[in-house]
């Protein structure tokens, strides 16, 4: 069985106490199984205007919708106050707003399992199958296919919850093959949850699953800018990449760089006229046309031209520490620049190997700041072809 790159990612957290989280879940082998889009962003509605993207659910994706919404009755019968906020099933993946109103008996883990385990019930029964914990053991475990570690189990577990229970990842990947997909859960085994800061995160949360369909569509609708590859060759060195990657190719890159303190006066720097005449010329390039602005963003200065770039459309390549993987997206307005053409996000993956700066370690905040600015201006002389591995 496949299993997604989502993990629970706070190991120090209290998760039996109160908080607020958003859940992804991934349907196993990213298999389209909850929904289907019905209109794009160019659909028209009856007035005129243009309709939102539009999901229509699976009778299975109706299930797992009503699972989540019955979740906090659920979860009150075993002592554990919880709320849903918003929840939305992609086709192929799940995403939902909790909140824990009371310290619990019970882990957010335990809850999240038992929604699981009920929407893979429910995917079970509409497929005419019994449910997986009152599947009789026998049907597979005794037959003449099974190893012998699985007729060891079985001798010890009469019922397939227990049994699965038991094994271990490896096992489980052998026995699902063995039986088949349709017996398998119907989500990974595992999930991601984001821990919700303060009101401001949990409405943004909120508001992340309701536009969910409408982002999705934009990547299918504009491939060559919302692109995110996982290794993309540039001068020797290998980058994550998503967005606009014909932006490498523009004539003129010019580099935003700006100490923390003006090396001088030590104001900081983006208060001096030192830095009001940089901004000036920045503008004028970019306004000349033909210029990408490249800058990581991590000093005050750099952070407001890099601003000013994504807030006005200003062709941008942002550098960040931040790995890109498989399933990683960029936040609302980092998002919405790449939907325009206007923005590469793009994450070296040995940024810590590249050596220390003045005797400070390459892990640290200090030398990750010199080196992105290093990489930077390598960019902004790479005149080549960028190379992207598959």
């Amino acid at each position: 069985m496949e299993t997604s790159s989502y993990r629970p990612r706070n190991a120090g957290h209290d998760y039996y106490g109160r908080g607020t989280y958003l859940i992804t879940l991934v349907v196993s082998g990213r298999e389209q199984l909850l929904s289907h889009f019905v209109s794009d962003i160019g659909h028209k509605a009856e007035d005129g205007r243009k309709a939102p993207a539009t999901l229509a659910l699976t009778p299975l994706g109706e299930a797992v919708q009503e699972a989540w919404q019955q979740t906090p009755a659920r979860s009150q019968a075993h002592g554990n106050k919880v709320v849903m906020h918003a929840c939305v099933c992609m086709p192929d993946h799940f995403h939902g707003v909790i909140e824990v109103l009371e310290p619990m008996q019970w882990s957010l883990g335990d809850i999240i399992q038992a929604f699981k385990a009920t929407c893979t019930s429910s995917w079970q029964q509409q497929q005419g199958l019994p449910p997986s914990t009152n599947r009789p053991v026998s049907a597979d475990c005794f037959s003449e296919y099974a190893p012998a570690w699985l007729r060891e189990k079985a001798a010890l577990h009469t019922d397939e919850g227990s049994l699965i229970r038991s094994m271990s990842k490896k096992q489980r990947q052998e026995y699902y093959t063995l039986v088949g997909r349709q017996q398998r859960p119907l989500f990974d085994d595992n999930y991601d949850d984001t821990v919700c800061l303060d009101e401001r995160h949990r409405q943004a949360m909120i508001a992340y699953v309701h536009d969910n369909p409408r982002r999705a569509l934009l990547r299918r609708l504009l491939p060559d800018f919302m692109r995110r590859c996982l290794h993309v060759q540039i001068g020797g060195r290998s980058y994550g990449a998503f967005g606009n990657l014909f932006l490498l190719r523009w004539p003129r890159k010019v580099q935003i760089m700006c100490h923390r303190k003006h090396l001088v006066t030590h104001q900081p720097y983006e208060e001096t006229a030192d830095f009001a005449r940089e901004r000036s010329r920045w503008e004028a390039a970019i306004m000349e046309g033909a210029t990408v602005i490249v800058t990581p963003g991590i000093s005050r200065g750099e952070q407001l031209m890099k601003n000013e770039c994504i807030e006005r459309g200003y062709p941008l390549i942002h550098l960040q520490a931040t790995p890109i993987g498989q399933y990683w997206k960029p936040e609302k307005k980092r998002f919405e620049a790449c939907a325009s053409g206007a923005l590469l996000i793009l994450a070296p993956w040995e940024l810590d190997t590249m050596g220390a700066v003045g005797n400070v370690p390459s892990d640290t905040d200090y030398s990750r700041f010199h080196n992105l600015n290093t990489l930077a201006a390598e960019i902004c002389a790479f005149n080549g072809e960028a190379k992207i591995k598959r």
